[in-house]
């Protein structure tokens, strides 16, 4: 195999005992390709963010919910999160217990409450009506309230989950009647979470947004927990040099907030964070094939089986994804050119990098988009009657496993009554 430049992945060992060639013509193409030791390390690196003793890092599984890097999870130690009742069933099935997982809700039924209540499941509500609904069909039971601060971050209006223009959260001027409610049906305050948005690169905003929540807190007693939330960034142009998120100084700056706090509020409760790209973006590699090249107008298309079905981000978030090529043959790249690198879907937005200047690309051709592990394929759909991918494991010792295999023709009629 012929990497063209001096690539990320090859720095890495990330294919361990194989590589892409070998790995689209035994699984396909498209593929999803993880690697374990990256995993594993970025794992540890959370779980020793801080030195205050009562932490948890729960991952956030809407990032990915591959059950086989689920387990790799849960033996580094951490916690999970649950956005619905899918994800807390493929959790459990993955070896996370009750106590290990927080469901946090956004506008579901009262069916949907019941099914964690039923999994002994803590359960967070984000509104004064859901609170409410879980009051009537769980009196006396526990709960968790997020927040919402007032701060806000994200690379994307998508993906700012605070301040004012977002859907979650009670606002802290409804904390009187938040109050009531809890009275009203016994119920048990046993946490306070927020989350203020996701992949910041600087801690200013989080840090902000810590100091918020904490404020709050303080206005109710005997809490079990609170929950930070998460939003830790990665750096996705490394080809750019694109610095790393200073957890160091993060932590450090963390560590000072909690322990005053906690001094002050009389009770060393239990912090949790919230990470869900940091834990799993880095070890995923989408690999993709160039069927055709051809150019209109002023801009070269480069055509590829990386559809928006496979990696929606770049078409849903305007997001960036670093390309790699590699080549079968010992043929160079004769000059580097601004390119466009689309997929096979019906729509014009069907973009994975546009105008992007890379080393001149052939048909044939293996394209590698890095940082794919988180909402890659989890946001994936069989749009265009398009297949799933496979998804398999680099583990820590070279070797390759499979661990989803790819759709077939006969899945598109699965659900099908004929």
């Amino acid at each position: 195999m012929n990497p063209i430049r001096n690539t990320i992945t090859q720095k890495l060992h990330f294919f361990g005992n194989t590589n892409p060639l070998e790995l689209i013509q035994k699984y396909g193409s498209p593929l999803y390709v993880y690697n374990e030791s990256i995993l594993r390390e970025r794992c540890r690196e959370l779980k020793n963010l801080i030195s205050y003793p009562h932490f948890s890092v729960n991952y956030s599984v809407k990032a990915n919910g591959n059950i086989s890097l689920l387990q790799i999870i849960r033996e580094e130690g951490l916690n999970v999160d649950a956005m619905s009742p899918g994800e807390i069933f493929i959790e459990k099935k993955a070896g996370f217990l009750p106590e290990q997982i927080l469901y946090i809700s956004n506008n579901v039924s009262a069916e949907e409450m019941l099914y964690a209540i039923h999994e002994g499941v803590t359960i967070s509500v984000d509104s004064l009506s859901q609170l409410e609904l879980l009051g009537r069909i769980h009196p006396g039971g526990k709960v968790c309230i997020r927040l919402n601060s007032g701060i806000g971050a994200g690379h994307h209006e998508k993906v700012i989950t605070g301040g004012e223009h977002t859907k979650f959260g009670i606002n802290t001027e409804y904390l009187p009647e938040t109050k009531k409610i809890l009275e009203k049906y016994n119920l048990k305050l046993v946490g306070i979470n927020q989350h203020i948005g996701s992949l910041f690169m600087e801690p200013e905003a989080y840090l902000e947004g810590v100091r918020s929540v904490l404020t709050v807190a303080e206005q109710f007693e005997n809490l079990d927990f609170v929950d930070l939330g998460g939003g830790f960034g990665i750096p996705y142009n490394k080809y750019e040099n694109e610095s790393r998120l200073d957890l160091k100084k993060l932590g450090e700056e963390l560590d000072k907030i909690l322990y005053e706090w906690t001094r002050s509020y009389g009770k060393e409760i239990l912090f949790k964070i919230e990470p869900g790209r940091y834990i799993v973006a880095e070890c995923g590699v989408l690999l993709g094939t160039v069927h055709s090249i051809k150019q209109n107008a002023h801009t070269k298309y480069i055509g590829t089986d990386l559809g928006f079905n496979v990696l929606i981000r770049p078409t849903l978030y305007d997001a960036h994804h670093d390309i790699e090529i590699y080549r079968k043959s010992d043929v160079p790249s004769l000059c580097e050119e601004k390119v466009t690198i689309v997929g096979n879907i019906c729509e014009s937005g069907d973009i994975i990098a546009k105008d992007r200047q890379l080393p001149q690309i052939y048909e044939n051709d293996i394209l590698g988009v890095l940082d794919a592990g988180a909402y890659g394929y989890c946001m994936s759909s069989n749009y265009n009657n398009r297949l799933r991918p496979a998804e398999v494991l680099i583990q820590s010792n070279g070797n390759v496993s499979l661990i989803r295999r790819r759709d077939t023709l006969e899945d598109l009629l699965r659900n099908f009554e004929i």
